[in-house]
C-alpha cells in the first residue's frame, strides 16, 4: 500500500504561515523561571528577533515581587499604607521562561522602564521606584485586581 505524500502544516494550501505575535507591551505574563518565578509582570517592550548579545526572543518585563497585603476598611490610614506597599522587579527574560495571560494592564512604563536602565544599577533602582509608585497608584484605584493578587498553585 502507498501512503499519500502529506504536506506540512507551514506550506498548506501554498500559503506560508507565521505564528501570530501576541506577546505586546500592556500583557500581562506569568514569569516560570529564576528567581522570580511563579511572579506577574507586565511586558514593557518585547524583541521578537532577538538583539545582540541575545540572539533569542525576548521581553523587557517589570512585574511585581511583592504583592500588596489585604486592606479593609477598619485599619487606620497609616496601617493601609503600609499594607498597600508593593516591589517591583525589571528584567529581560527569553519568551520559553514567560507564559502569557489573557489579562493586559493599561499602566503606561515607555517612560520609566527602559533597557539602557538595566546597565547601571542606579539607572534601575530608580526605574523599579518610579514602577512601583505607578504599581501602587493603580492598585489604590482599585483596577486590575487579578495582577495584585497571590497566584495560587
Amino acid at each position: 500500500r502507498v501512503w499519500p505524500q502529506l504536506r506540512p502544516l507551514s506550506h498548506a494550501h501554498g500559503v506560508r504561515r507565521t505564528m501570530v505575535k501576541f506577546l505586546k507591551p500592556g500583557k500581562v505574563v506569568v514569569v516560570l523561571q529564576g528567581r522570580y518565578a511563579g511572579k506577574k509582570a507586565v511586558i514593557v517592550k518585547n524583541n521578537d528577533d532577538g538583539a545582540s548579545g541575545r540572539n533569542y526572543g525576548h521581553a523587557l518585563v517589570c512585574g511585581l515581587s511583592t504583592i500588596p497585603r489585604k486592606v479593609t476598611k477598619k485599619m487606620d490610614e497609616k496601617k493601609q499604607a503600609k499594607r498597600s506597599r508593593c516591589k517591583t522587579f525589571i528584567k529581560n527574560i527569553n519568551y520559553s521562561h514567560l507564559m502569557p495571560t489573557r489579562y493586559t494592564l493599561d499602566v503606561d512604563f515607555k517612560g520609566v522602564v527602559s533597557t539602557d536602565c538595566l546597565d547601571n544599577s542606579t539607572k534601575k533602582v530608580a526605574a523599579q521606584k518610579e514602577a512601583k509608585k505607578l504599581l501602587e497608584e493603580r492598585f489604590k484605584t482599585g483596577k486590575s485586581r487579578w495582577f495584585f493578587t497571590r497566584l495560587a498553585f
